[in-house]
């Protein structure tokens, strides 16, 4: 008897346990529920993608044809290197009191800077004698846009070359042209070049005097074309005012070198030594040679190859 009263009381105590937990377990999930708000959706975040941020290389050059070039090119950082972008569009645009006025654009190249030329006749000068340059990149889906300016005074280098007896030199000028007249400039610093293959090499200096000349000593030992003639070329770079501004001319001042390279019979050049010639050629002589005489002894012996007569009476 006392077996079964014990067996009811565990049983009584076993399913006030199961409620209990299944009570609580309830109470729970209800007061989560509660607490979450199905009314409000989180949106997904978005991550905004980094454009690239370009720079403008942009010069001006002032040549003595009355001309400038424009010179731009574009780079940038990308994961830390420092890139030349091609193939992109640069607007070039003169600013005046009216507006802007479009000149052209290029694309821009890789190991360079586009250049786009343009007349000093079509250009207009501000109140102060000025242009005024932009190089604009409008930007794409990749990079920013971006821009650069440039203000410069009209100016222009004149190059004279002079030849007395064996003294080869030429006369520079340098003279301002933002006030509409030609005013030397004095005291600057200008250089002479002869072209080459990649850059300009340079082979004299001077600075102007008052009546903004210099003449500088060209040397008569520059290599140069077949017919002996060089490019001279005269600079002033970086200019605070002015900018770059070239001028050149072409003489006959070098010393004519042939466009045909003549290297030396050696064996590390493509030409081989004479000796290394003919004694190939012998060996090769004696090799073919051993070869002639051991086919002539062949056929030789064939032809005396003794013949075997056959008697017909016994077949």
């Amino acid at each position: 008897m006392k077996q079964v009263i014990i067996m009811k009381a565990l049983k009584r105590i076993y399913q006030k346990t199961i409620l209990s937990i299944v009570l609580i377990t309830l109470f729970t999930s209800v007061q989560l529920f509660a607490q979450t708000d199905s009314t409000v959706t989180e949106e997904p975040v978005v991550e905004e993608s980094t454009l690239i941020s370009p720079t403008i290389d942009f010069i001006t050059v002032q040549k003595g044809d009355n001309t400038i070039d424009l010179k731009a090119g574009i780079r940038a950082k990308v994961n830390g290197a420092l890139v030349k972008f091609h193939l992109l569009k640069i607007t070039f645009v003169q600013v005046t009191e009216s507006g802007d006025k479009v000149l052209g654009f290029v694309l821009s190249k890789q190991h360079e800077k586009a250049v786009f030329n343009t007349k000093t006749d079509s250009l207009i000068t501000n109140a102060e004698g000025m242009l005024h340059f932009k190089a604009i990149f409008a930007g794409n889906k990749a990079m920013e846009p971006a821009e650069e300016e440039i203000l410069i005074k009209r100016a222009r280098l004149e190059i004279v070359p002079i030849k007395e007896d064996s003294l080869l030199t030429v006369q520079l000028k340098l003279i301002d042209l933002s006030t509409g007249l030609a005013v030397p400039v004095p005291e600057t610093a200008l250089g002479i070049f002869v072209n080459r293959l990649y850059n300009p090499l340079k082979i004299g200096e001077g600075t102007t005097d008052e009546n903004g000349e210099v003449t500088i000593e060209v040397p008569a030992t520059l290599p140069g074309d077949t017919t002996g003639n060089i490019a001279l070329l005269a600079k002033l770079d970086e200019h605070e005012l002015y900018g770059n501004l070239e001028a050149g001319v072409t003489q006959k001042w070098g010393v004519p070198v042939s466009n045909k390279i003549e290297m030396e019979r050696a064996l590390w050049s493509s030409y081989t030594p004479m000796w290394m010639i003919i004694l190939f050629s012998i060996m090769m002589a004696v090799v073919w040679g051993h070869f002639i005489v051991i086919i002539y002894q062949l056929i030789r012996l064939r032809n005396e190859e003794p013949k075997v007569l056959v008697n017909t009476k016994n077949c």
